[in-house]
């Protein structure tokens, strides 16, 4: 990968906490103030993927289970990465990948699908449900 594609440091993206929104009307209004305290540097999602809004690997669903391979701890990966990596020590899904990095579940899975390629995390398959199954689980359901 050239240079001219590296992803941000990991002081260049701004922390959010629950519950707030990423909008362009945040940034304006902090700007308008003129206060300096409030202004915060903020990348979009879609730089944390170089633009990139389709995973490498296909078929990624967000209930499926990622977990770090041994090698991975030690491999030179880019913040955002060495974020995932270290999260999937212990399996975890891609919703929670996106949650823990205050992501959209695209981007999550962008960057799940890149170490993927990798051969830094490997992804559980989840199998599809049979319609039978289904039907099932709805008529338990609607017994409650």
């Amino acid at each position: 990968m050239s240079d001219s594609h590296q992803l941000p440091e990991a002081r260049m993206i701004a922390l959010r906490r629950p519950g707030e929104r990423f909008s362009a009307m945040s940034e304006n209004s902090s700007q308008s103030t003129g206060s300096a305290d409030n202004e915060e540097q903020v990348v979009r999602p879609f730089m944390v993927t170089s633009g990139r809004t389709t995973p490498v690997v296909d078929g990624l669903r967000i209930e499926a289970l990622v977990r770090a391979t041994p090698a991975a701890m030690s491999a030179p990966l880019r913040f955002e990465l060495e974020r995932v990596v270290r999260l999937c020590q212990r399996p975890q899904s891609i919703a929670e990948i996106g949650a823990a990095l205050r992501v959209p579940i695209g981007v999550a899975r962008v960057l799940v699908s890149d170490l993927v390629s990798a051969g830094h995390v490997s992804v559980g398959r989840t199998e599809e449900l049979s319609t039978t199954a289904l039907e099932r689980i709805r008529d338990l359901v609607r017994n409650l």
